[in-house]
């Protein structure tokens, strides 16, 4: 019996070892400006594994394609647009301004009523006009701006000596 316990133990450490590259690899393939955004947009908050788990900021959030790459959605177009405007007015921002940048505009990327950051904040997706919050806008703006309104989406700060 101790013998094929062991054995056991041994072919499902085996097949941990044999699996933690895909892991890795899957954890590396996420694309670096979601894994900036997720916690940015605290959408990583209550999921430890947040980084293995692409529901919690699925690709749609920017694309129009589940997996990703072009064409971009409404709200990814305007992320695009930040981008263009601010380098013409001679400021170049890194994806997290940009980001923090669009959600204090106001704006309303994909025209369903609710500005991008009230969107954010509601766990809904800003680029598609069908998700849009339960809430009305009237109780979800009191409560945004209760939690901090776009400030809570300004970019982490850099930790001392780094």
């Amino acid at each position: 019996m101790r013998g094929a316990r062991m054995k056991g133990v041994g072919l499902t450490l085996a097949g941990l070892v044999l699996l933690s590259p895909l892991l890795v690899r899957s954890a590396e393939a996420m694309p670096r400006y979601r894994l900036q955004a997720a916690p940015q947009l605290h959408l990583t908050e209550g999921n430890e594994l947040w980084d293995l788990d692409r529901r919690v900021m699925p690709c749609t959030y920017c694309h129009v394609n589940v997996d990703g790459g072009a064409p971009w959605n409404p709200f990814g177009q305007a992320i695009q647009a930040t981008f263009a405007s601010e380098a013409k007015a001679g400021r170049h921002l890194t994806f997290p301004q940009a980001l923090y940048t669009l959600l204090q505009a106001d704006s309303d990327a994909d025209g369903d009523g609710y500005p991008d950051a009230l969107e954010v904040y509601a766990k809904t997706l800003p680029g598609d006009p069908v998700s849009r919050p339960e809430q009305p806008l009237d109780e979800l703006r009191a409560a945004f701006a209760a939690a901090g309104g776009a400030e809570q989406f300004a970019p982490p700060k850099k930790k001392a000596g780094k």
